[in-house]
C-alpha cells in the first residue's frame, strides 16, 4: 500500500504555476515528493516544445535524469492515445526506448490497450492497468489482460462523489471475480480525489495524488506544491493505521 505522486498529467502553469513540466522541474518535484513520502512517481513526458510525447529521446532523457536522482525509485509513464494520436507510432516508439521507465499506464477504453499491453509486457515493462468504468474492467478480463498487468489503476473520472463511489464499486465487482488478482491503486478526480484517496487508503489499497489529478488540499486550501499534497495524503495513511496491510480487490 503506497501514496504514488502523479506529479504533472496534462496541465501547465495555467492550472498551477507549480505544475513540472521540463525535466529539470520533474526532477526538483520528484525529489520533493519522495521526500513527502511518495514510494512512486506517475508523470506525462514532455518535449523540449511543452507538449506531451512517447518519442524515445524524450522518453530516455526524462527517465536517465530521474534514476539518476531518484536511485530506487520507481518511474511510470502515461501511454495516453491523445499523446501521439496514432496507434502504430505509439507502438513503435514504446519499441525504441533506451531507458524505458518501471512501468505504464495503459487505458482499457483506448482501442490499442491490448496491443500495447502485450508490447510494453515484452519489453519487460509493468503494465498499470487504467479502469474508469465497469466496461473498462470487463474488457480487462475478457482480453485476460489482468494476467499481464503489474496493477489494476482505478481511475475514475467522476467528480460527484456518490457517482464516483459507484462506479468504484462497480469496478471492484468484476475485479472480484477475476482469475488474476492484482494489487490495486484507486484514485479520484479533482472533487473525488480526496474521498477516493481516503477509501483507497482505508481499505488497504494504494492512492496516487498530485496535480494530475487535483491542486487543492483535504481543507478545500489550494496546495503550494505536489510535495503538499502528497504529504496530506501520507498523513491520511497513517491515520488509518493500515500502512502494513495491502489489499487486492474489496
Amino acid at each position: 500500500m503506497i501514496v504514488q505522486a502523479c506529479l504533472n498529467g496534462g496541465k501547465n502553469s495555467s492550472y498551477h504555476p507549480a505544475v513540472p513540466t521540463t525535466i529539470e522541474a520533474l526532477v526538483a518535484d520528484g525529489l520533493k515528493v519522495v521526500s513527502a513520502g511518495a514510494s512512486e512517481l506517475h508523470l506525462h513526458v514532455r518535449g523540449e516544445s511543452g507538449v506531451e510525447s512517447l518519442a524515445p529521446d524524450d522518453v530516455d532523457a526524462t527517465i536517465k535524469a530521474l534514476r539518476e536522482a531518484l536511485p530506487g525509485t520507481l518511474i511510470g509513464i502515461s501511454t495516453g492515445a491523445w499523446i501521439e494520436k496514432d496507434d502504430d507510432r505509439t507502438l513503435a516508439y514504446v519499441g525504441r526506448w533506451s531507458i524505458p521507465p518501471d512501468y505504464a499506464s495503459v487505458n482499457l477504453r483506448e482501442k490499442n490497450a491490448a496491443a500495447l499491453t502485450e508490447t510494453l509486457h515484452r519489453r519487460g515493462i509493468g503494465i498499470e492497468a487504467g479502469l474508469a468504468e465497469k466496461e473498462d474492467a470487463e474488457r480487462l478480463v475478457r482480453l485476460g489482460l489482468d494476467r499481464l498487468s503489474l496493477r489494476i489503476l482505478v481511475e475514475v473520472g467522476e467528480h460527484d462523489i456518490d457517482r464516483a463511489h459507484a462506479v468504484t464499486n462497480e469496478i471492484m465487482g468484476v475485479l472480484r471475480n477475476a482469475p488474476f488478482p492484482r494489487p490495486i491503486l484507486l484514485h479520484g478526480d479533482n472533487a473525488s480525489a480526496w474521498p477516493l484517496a481516503r477509501r483507497a487508503l482505508e481499505s488497504g489499497f494504494s492512492t496516487r495524488i498530485g496535480f494530475e489529478d487535483v491542486k487543492v488540499l483535504p481543507d478545500g486550501s489550494v496546495a503550494a506544491s505536489n510535495s503538499e499534497l502528497v504529504a496530506a495524503a501520507v498523513r491520511i495513511l497513517k491515520e488509518t493505521g493500515l500502512s502494513g496491510r495491502a489489499s487486492q480487490v474489496g
